[in-house]
């Protein structure tokens, strides 16, 4: 299994359209996708959690959130946090004000989120971070705590050190991560967001880059609906949706797709 090259196929920003959510019960029932995680403030988080009760079958963790980015479009904290939020009252809009909040109060939103999550019903395999806010060295210790209290897999990749400001301890964090049983995930592969409508081709060249062991592949799938009115990036997410539901050869012959209940449950036992 150590020279297998294993993708989670992972739909990131459920709940956060409703184009999302539609996108990802298709593409889970058409076996392309293997697990997404939920944004418990989105507006529509409370279809995923109608989703959740309908289908268990379905693999979902929660996609840790502190920035609301749609210009347009905002949602805020479940807790009242001041350092939280920008001047509407929202959650701050970019990575560079998220990273002004004060991590005790990051720690109780977070907790908040996952719990909500739990409280409604969702069997949560994960934990994951909306645009990478909470892998900063600010919030780092907060998102080792939270796997660690549910005993739960975190999301945090070897190459983080591209993803990330600088951190000062990567081998401390792995070495923690590794001795908890936490899944070791190499690689980040996501979204090409630069390309306006992706083919196939881009993703060939994505899944091309995948290494041997877990690499984690953070997609952004939306059906045509409310999407194209809340961001501009919406002809991408549609464009990868329509690839994934048309597409046979999608992924190398020598790779395995996995999902992350497989892994919780792994991780726990």
């Amino acid at each position: 299994m150590a020279d297998t090259r294993m993708l989670v196929i992972h739909h990131d920003d459920l709940g956060g359209s409703h184009s999302a959510n539609l996108a990802f019960m298709e593409l889970v029932d058409l076996g392309v996708v293997t697990c997404g995680s939920v944004m418990v403030p989105g507006p529509w988080f409370g279809e995923v959690v109608e989703i959740a009760r309908q289908r268990p079958d379905l693999d979902i963790g929660v996609h840790l959130t502190l920035t609301s980015e749609f210009p347009l479009y905002r949602w805020r904290p479940l807790t009242c946090g001041r350092s939280l939020v920008d001047s509407f009252g929202y959650f701050w809009p970019d990575l560079t004000g998220a990273r002004t909040a004060e991590p005790e109060e990051v720690y109780i939103e977070l907790k908040a989120q996952i719990d909500t999550a739990i409280a409604a019903g969702i069997d949560v395999t994960h934990l994951d971070s909306h645009m990478g806010t909470i892998w900063q060295p600010e919030f780092i210790d907060v998102y080792l705590q939270l796997g660690q209290e549910y005993h739960m897999p975190i999301v945090v990749t070897r190459d983080v050190q591209s993803l990330s400001a600088p951190h000062q301890d990567l081998k401390g964090i792995f070495d923690r991560l590794r001795e908890r049983g936490n899944p070791d995930f190499q690689k980040f592969l996501t979204t090409p967001f630069e390309e306006i409508h992706p083919t196939l081709a881009d993703y060939h060249g994505i899944f091309n880059q995948a290494v041997a062991g877990l690499n984690w592949c953070g997609f952004h799938f939306s059906t045509p609906g409310d999407i194209e009115y809340l961001t501009d990036d919406a002809s991408t997410r549609i464009s990868e949706y329509n690839v994934f539901r048309s597409e046979a050869t999608l992924f190398p012959h020598d790779c395995q797709l996995v999902g992350m209940r497989g892994l919780r449950d792994a991780m726990r036992a």
